[in-house]
């Protein structure tokens, strides 16, 4: 007995669900990475003096990690405030109009390519299960893959910031004193590109543009701040 042709399984792999939390761990550790050696390169043009280098660095971790928290939870807080009141709003419209916010969703398909008696029978399905949801997600763009997380970004920040300020730390704390600031400097490229090609992998990204872009913007960071470390720093006399 035939029972029709057999398909293979399609599984595709889509990477959208990541975007919320890869978006703060690379913005996290990035920022950890850059600020930490910029500052310790810095201090270290300006005063080749352990001590000194270690307690910027050490000074730039916690505050940087606490900063990038606060800053993180502050800003998804007011994008899921947004989001709560675009649904509370929604739901109240739903409640007093569904006529025509079925039309409004209907509207939405055949501006998609359907033809209106087959989006009116698709709003009307959708509705009918979940008419909140199905506005939320093809009227307001709100779905469960990018829905803001203001906690989860806020630890997801502090935590990949943390790492990223540790390794340039690490190494001014090993290296010759002499040699801080050509060390931090290299290993802070190291790290960036290893952090770039993480993420661009992690996201479905082509690596090569994302370890570019990551390490010249952290090399022109560390530039500046040698720079101005060794113009305005001091040498013992």
């Amino acid at each position: 007995m035939s029972r029709g042709p057999k398909f293979p399984a399609h599984n595709e792999a889509h990477l959208v669900h990541r975007i919320g939390w890869l978006r703060a761990a690379v913005l996290g550790a990035n920022d950890g990475i850059v600020s930490t050696a910029s500052l310790i390169v810095g201090v270290a043009a300006a005063s080749p003096d352990r001590q000194s280098v270690l307690i910027a660095g050490v000074s730039a971790l916690l505050a940087g990690a606490l900063s990038m928290a606060a800053g993180e939870y502050v800003s998804v807080s007011s994008q899921s405030d947004t989001e709560t009141a675009d649904l509370e709003r929604e739901r109240r419209e739903l409640r007093d109009d569904p006529e025509f916010e079925h039309e409004e969703l209907s509207q939405i398909y055949r501006a998609r390519g359907l033809d209106a008696d087959l989006a009116d029978q698709v709003a009307t399905q959708l509705m009918a299960k979940d008419a909140l949801h199905a506005h939320a997600r093809d009227e307001l763009g709100i779905n469960d893959a990018t829905v803001a997380r203001p906690v989860q970004a806020a630890l997801t920040s502090a935590a990949t910031f943390t790492v990223g300020a540790a390794a340039p730390l690490l190494v001014a704390l090993i290296a010759p004193v002499s040699a801080i600031v050509p060390a931090v400097f290299v290993a802070a490229l190291i790290y960036l590109g290893i952090l770039g090609a993480i993420g661009a992998r992690t996201g479905g990204a082509p690596i090569p543009r994302a370890v570019l872009r990551v390490t010249f913007w952290g090399a022109l960071a560390m530039a500046v701040t040698a720079g101005i470390g060794s113009l305005f720093g001091t040498t013992p006399g």
